[in-house]
């Protein structure tokens, strides 16, 4: 049987386009600059996260859980603000996405888990509404990679069958559930490789 051809990318956006929103590294530092015990803000993130990333809590919310559930000397302000500026883009990533879909003409539907106020200042902070045709974030459909559904939601939402999609991600197991539906998979390890994996899937 002829391979389908791609039409359609799905990209992750934290460790592919940008560095993630609010990781461990980024949590380690804001406990170090707020003078903040990592062990317990580590235990309460991950008790309280996947909420926040589903959509369920907002920002203010998931913060009142894992830091000001005590009195601080520092405001929830200066506590975004650092989050916020923890976003840095990844050099070259963005122009070679947008170069690739004006090439072949591909519709780019972001995949993401991410809380709704980190998504939305990212969207907007780095324009990646100029790439992107479609946000399928956790936050705004309530699913979370690995969920299946969240895979088979960009299908809908981008008119595309699995196997004419193309899933990019910094982690392997998700990488490894969109292809058990018959979604093509490229596990993002940095930009060099990925070209050269594109090249070989999109010519």
């Amino acid at each position: 049987m002829k391979p389908q051809k791609i039409k359609a990318l799905f990209l992750d956006i934290g460790g592919v386009l940008l560095t993630n929103g609010w990781d461990r590294n980024s949590r380690q530092k804001a406990a170090k600059h707020f003078h903040l015990e990592m062990e317990e803000v580590n235990e309460r993130h991950h008790l309280t996260f996947d909420t926040f990333e589903s959509g369920k809590l907002s920002l203010d919310e998931y913060l009142h859980r894992i830091v000001f559930y005590e009195k601080r000397r520092f405001t929830m302000e200066d506590f975004k603000t650092f989050m916020f500026n923890e976003s840095k883009p990844i050099p070259g990533v963005l122009d070679f996405f947008k170069k690739l879909k004006k090439q072949y003409h591909l519709k780019v539907i972001a995949v993401s888990n991410e809380g709704r106020e980190l998504n939305n200042y990212r969207i907007n902070k780095f324009k990646l509404d100029d790439l992107f045709d479609a946000f399928v974030s956790s936050c705004f459909v309530h699913i979370r990679k690995p969920d299946i559904d969240i895979y088979n939601l960009a299908c809908d939402v981008s008119n595309t069958r699995p196997e004419q999609a193309l899933c990019i991600d910094d982690r392997l197991m998700f990488i490894q559930v969109a292809r058990s539906i018959g979604i093509s998979g490229l596990y993002f390890q940095g930009l060099e490789s990925a070209k050269k994996e594109l090249n070989k899937i999109l010519k």
